[in-house]
């Protein structure tokens, strides 16, 4: 898969909430950055299986339920697409739902993420969880 199929078929994953399925594909040593996250959230995941440990744990919190306004821009180095997005999703335990925009920025190589870089508004989803 080149990056641009990579990244649609890890926004087809997050609606999914399939984990196992995103792991795989992630590099063995790929990295997960958010520099922009809430509180208790680490900046930076590495590996296979600290990404699958981190999103296993977090992934009951909350679920994403719809994808609109997606831009995927390639770029000059075949290895690297931005992705823009809006998500709706909602809060699992309590129903609330929340609306965030995202800028991902995804470099593949060899058909795996090597580096995934979440700009994510992180208030949104802060707000409907009272933190």
């Amino acid at each position: 898969m080149n990056a641009r199929e990579v990244a649609e078929r890890v926004l087809e994953l997050s609606l999914s909430a399939d984990v196992e399925r995103f792991v795989e594909l992630m590099a063995p040593d790929g990295v997960i950055e958010w520099p922009y996250r809430p509180e208790g959230v680490p900046e930076t995941l590495i590996g296979q299986d600290e990404i699958r440990a981190f999103l296993a744990a977090g992934g009951r919190l909350i679920e994403f339920e719809t994808h609109v306004d997606v831009m995927i821009h390639e770029t000059a180095d075949p290895e690297v697409v931005i992705v823009e997005y809006t998500v709706h999703g909602h809060v699992r335990a309590t129903g609330a739902p929340f609306t965030q925009r995202v800028i991902a920025v995804l470099r593949v190589r060899d058909g795996h993420i090597a580096h995934y870089r979440d700009y994510i508004n992180p208030l949104p989803l802060m707000a409907v969880l009272g933190s």
